[in-house]
C-alpha cells in the first residue's frame, strides 16, 4: 500500500511499485473525454447561488417567473436569464397555461442532486 507524506505542502506517494490491476480497472471506469467536458460543464451550473435558488424552490412546488421573482426578490427578466441557463442544462422544464408559464425541474434526478448536496454539506 502506498503511503503519502506531505512535501513542501503537496502530497507524493513514496511507492515504487504501481498496481497495474488497479490502474486498469480504474481506467475502464474513466468516461470519455467529451462526457467529462460535458459533465463540468453541468456542474458550472450549480456554480451560482440564485440558480441554485431558483432549483431549490422547484424542488417544493411548480412556479411561474412572477412566482420565483417575488420569491427571490428580483426581477423576472434576471430570474427568465437564470431560467434560461437551466433549462439549456436539462435541470428545468416549463409549461404553458394560456398566458403563464409554469417551470418545474426536469425529473426526480436533479431533485435528488440538491437534496444529496444538502445532506453532504450537513454532515
Amino acid at each position: 500500500m502506498a503511503e503519502f507524506k506531505v512535501n513542501n505542502g503537496e502530497d507524493r506517494c513514496d511507492c515504487n511499485v504501481i498496481h497495474e490491476d488497479l490502474i486498469n480497472q480504474v481506467k475502464d471506469k474513466i468516461p470519455s473525454s467529451e462526457m467529462l467536458y460535458s459533465l463540468a460543464d453541468f456542474f458550472k451550473v450549480f456554480g451560482d447561488p440564485t440558480r441554485i435558488k431558483i432549483l431549490t424552490a422547484l424542488t417544493e412546488a411548480e412556479l411561474c417567473v412572477c412566482d420565483i421573482a417575488f420569491l427571490l426578490n428580483m426581477t423576472q427578466s434576471a430570474i427568465s436569464h437564470q431560467l434560461r441557463v437551466l433549462k439549456q442544462a436539462r435541470l428545468v422544464k416549463n409549461r404553458k397555461d394560456g398566458k403563464v408559464v409554469y417551470y418545474s425541474l426536469d425529473d426526480e434526478h436533479v431533485k435528488q442532486i440538491i437534496t444529496l448536496g444538502k445532506v453532504h454539506l450537513s454532515e
